[in-house]
């Protein structure tokens, strides 16, 4: 594999060369000695870090000590939580290997850094995607005996993974320019630039299938607002389906205002813009989508109060004695119905009605509902 060899080049190659000469070829420069903006983004950089690695964790913790979370839904956000995780680790990884730093560094190196980037951004996008397709189902499909079952989650995640692991390595298998001088990315010295086409396209599809699944739950479920609003006046009910609406406009919104500069910048650098502009931008870019990753756990979790509360107990525990206690299985059915029934698909089951009594165990009716 030609990323670092000694001896001559192979002709066309040139897997010999430093980094430097790399940069210097893409017109990106390497100080020497750290400047305003170089320390400027390290520090936005760690700071961001360290509350996606707080926020993150902090999410794991409660879904793993609270059995009220052990279900399909609570697995893909804390998949989720994990591939954030692992982004926020990556970017620290990436913030004490950049600036002046980078001469330092090997060729091999620099692949692992892109790699671990893109292994953890790619994750937590396909995992978003995942918990669209899922709240999708979940609202549009009246079966709700055709759960998902714990294996095919277990299956999923894994496939999240895998994916996100073959967007991670393949750079370093061949799709670089070491051996395509002329092809060579501006913002990411030894990348394609079809690589970053590929890549900025790829996500942007994925964008646009959230987008266009989230646009048609808002609309039904505006669609439901209205009728509610003519035809009943309970308090529970509106704020029930509002909240719906407010988390799932801020799952989009939020996804844009992150996701789309860096995704058009990168996808400019892929087409072959030379504009300077991109040089001075692009950092803060990356940092914006990296933030993504903080947002996720604060509108996926801290919207449910059982998570709320759930913090609450993981942060007051060592004040306290009794620890976290989990949430009755009870409770989440009553949320489940009532959330169900307020968008207009099962009006006529409740909790303590025989239709449900007679389904066996509470357990077994949690995991069909909340799947």
């Amino acid at each position: 594999m030609c990323i670092d060899i000694d001896g001559d080049d192979t002709p066309g190659c040139y897997c010999n060369r430093s980094l430097e000469f790399f940069y210097n070829h893409s017109d990106k420069h390497i100080s020497n000695s750290w400047t305003s903006q170089n320390l400027l983004v390290v520090i936005l950089g760690i700071i961001v870090c360290a509350f996606i690695l707080f926020a993150n964790s902090l999410v794991m913790v409660a879904i793993i000590i609270n059995r009220g979370f052990h279900y399909p839904i609570y697995y893909l956000l804390g998949n989720l939580a994990a591939s954030d995780l692992f982004a926020g680790a990556s970017y620290l990884y990436l913030m004490f290997h950049t600036g002046p730093w980078i001469t330092k560094m090997t060729k091999a190196q620099w692949f692992v850094r892109q790699g671990l980037i893109n292994i953890s951004l790619t994750a937590s996008v396909v995992n978003l995607l995942a918990v669209a397709v899922e709240r999708h189902q979940i609202i549009f499909t009246v079966k709700f005996h055709s759960r998902i079952s714990n294996c095919r989650v277990a299956l999923l995640i894994l496939g999240i993974w895998l994916v996100a692991l073959l967007m991670g390595l393949i750079p370093s298998m061949g799709w670089h320019c070491l051996c395509d001088l002329k092809n060579c990315s501006t913002m990411v010295p030894l990348y394609s630039r079809s690589f970053l086409i590929f890549w900025a396209v790829l996500n942007l599809v994925i964008f646009i299938i959230m987008a266009i699944m989230y646009l048609r739950i808002f609309l039904y479920v505006h669609k439901k607002i209205q009728r509610i609003s003519q035809h009943q006046t309970q308090k529970k009910q509106m704020d029930t389906v509002m909240s719906l609406v407010k988390t799932l406009t801020m799952i989009l919104g939020a996804f844009v205002i992150c996701w789309t500069p860096g995704l058009v910048v990168l996808l400019l650098d892929g087409l072959g813009y030379r504009g300077t502009g991109i040089l001075k931008v692009h950092e803060y870019f990356m940092v914006l989508a990296e933030c993504n990753s903080v947002v996720n756990p604060i509108i996926c979790s801290l919207r449910n109060q059982e998570m709320l509360s759930t913090f609450k107990g993981i942060l007051c525990s060592p004040c306290r004695r009794g620890g976290v206690q989990s949430v009755p299985a009870d409770t989440l059915i009553q949320e489940q119905l009532q959330n169900e029934e307020d968008l207009g698909k099962t009006p006529q089951r409740r909790v303590n009605a025989p239709a449900v009594q007679n389904h066996g165990p509470i357990v077994e009716q949690t995991l069909t509902l909340e799947s």
